[in-house]
């Protein structure tokens, strides 16, 4: 069985949005509140870990999260990058560094913003992590194969995984064809939909669920939203019966 948990969904603002008084940001529906873009993925005795936004620890803590096996990041944006040193308490309860598999480019982001990390001498209290480049061929993490999925968001290349019979998709302008290829037969596509209205550099609604119908997964639950995408109560109402617009702490289970 795996199971797969949106830690967050929203975009780099998150939902409220700081001094907006739309009804959105007003709502009292807690599926309308979205911290920033995460997922947690449990399969086959590996938990991994997908980005690590600034709103991390709240994440974690709430789903009660004390292991990961691994860390995968989708790109270097500071809404899915910037909440890593809230590994550390894993890190010293696990008593080995955390593996981080991303594009080389990334990884050279994340030495730089966590400098303290990889000092010949590093204070007592700072975190280890072990960087794995990557590309576009498969890799494994335990006994998990893991597939990149090469995603455009604008013109800068980032990564989507698919991990057997899902796969995870965020900030993406443009999938190419080969890609899609990659992503037949899948039971659930997470994948990003910003909001009603075109966007540069993100999926809006509309192509979203383009995106899915090219697709075909069993299952999709769209994810990265923004308050300008209406009310979760409204927006379900107008969505496939295939397609759902996720939450933070939705639990997605697949029985494979």
């Amino acid at each position: 069985m795996m199971k797969i948990t949106l830690l967050g969904t929203g975009t780099s603002q998150g939902v409220p949005v700081i001094g907006c008084s739309c009804e959105v940001c007003r709502s009292g529906d807690p599926r309308d509140h979205r911290l920033r873009t995460s997922a947690f993925v449990e399969w086959d005795g590996c938990k991994l870990l997908i980005d690590t936004g600034p709103d991390l620890r709240q994440q974690l803590l709430r789903e009660g999260i004390a292991a990961v096996d691994a860390v995968l990041l989708t790109h270097e944006h500071k809404d899915h990058l910037a909440g890593l040193d809230d590994i550390r308490p894993i890190y010293f309860r696990q008593k080995q560094p955390m593996d981080l598999f991303a594009m080389q480019r990334v990884l050279a982001v994340v030495r730089k913003d966590f400098d303290y990390a990889f000092r010949t001498n590093p204070y007592p209290g700072a975190p280890a992590f072990n960087l794995h480049p990557i590309r576009y061929n498969a890799f494994r993490v335990k006994d998990v194969e893991i597939q990149p999925i090469q995603v455009r968001h604008l013109a800068l290349p980032i990564l989507g995984y698919r991990i057997g019979p899902f796969a995870y998709i965020t900030d993406a302008s443009y999938v190419a064809d080969a890609e899609i290829a990659l992503l037949s037969d899948l039971d659930v596509l997470v994948v990003n939909a910003l909001h009603r209205e075109k966007h540069y550099s993100h999926f809006n609604l509309e192509q979203a669920l383009q995106f899915v119908e090219r697709v075909r997964p069993n299952r999709a639950f769209l994810t990265h939203t923004s308050h300008h995408m209406g009310l979760y109560a409204d927006v379900e109402k107008i969505l496939p019966p295939q397609v759902t617009l996720g939450y933070d702490g939705l639990q997605i289970v697949i029985d494979k």
